[in-house]
């Protein structure tokens, strides 16, 4: 029954995180981000996920989703490293909000446990990271975008992305690990 419970309450979880990303995200015919020439690739949202992670910190609390195109899904399952041209990596990032409703249903399933749960609220980016070892050579062969409601971020803040991925190198600079 507690399996049940957990397994309903995580995909609640999962979904609510999807349905909170904003429709008015960007559109493919969008503005370009600076420096990479990058623009919202056309049905991202659809996307295979590759994995979910938590980030807290000082007053900095988020969910994250990280999402690959068919190339991308395709080089995790197989482990593939460097990533082949073509991968396409997005990672969308949202403001974390405690859920009274989905704790409540924990409260059934675990009583006396005092478990919490968590649920993606607000919308605050989505990032991109396209391979291409010509085009994007001087930065590991990536290039990288950053927009906030569709609109991509200034040029001083992608300047902050390849040193932000060098400790990954070892990974051709990805950080994510596909979860299988």
């Amino acid at each position: 029954m507690k399996r049940i419970v957990f397994a309903l309450v995580a995909t609640g979880a999962l979904a609510s995180m999807i349905a909170y990303m904003a429709p008015a995200s960007g559109q493919a015919d969008g503005e370009a981000a600076p420096i990479y020439e990058i623009k919202i690739p056309s049905g991202y949202r659809d996307w295979r996920l590759i994995s979910v992670n938590h980030l807290a910190g000082g007053n900095l609390k988020q969910m994250r989703a990280q999402l690959g195109n068919d190339v991308a899904i395709k080089a995790f399952r197989e482990g593939k490293v460097p990533f082949p041209d073509g991968t396409i990596i997005a990672a969308l990032h949202w403001t974390e909000a405690s859920s009274d409703e989905n704790n409540k249903v924990l409260a059934i399933g675990f009583p006396g446990a005092g478990l919490q749960s968590s649920v993606a609220e607000s919308p605050v980016n989505v990032q991109f990271m396209v391979k291409d070892s010509k085009k994007y050579a001087a930065t590991g062969g990536w290039g990288f975008a950053d927009f906030k409601d569709g609109k991509p971020g200034t040029e001083a803040l992608h300047k902050t992305c390849f040193p932000c991925h060098e400790p990954a190198k070892d990974r051709d600079y990805v950080f994510t690990r596909y979860a299988r």
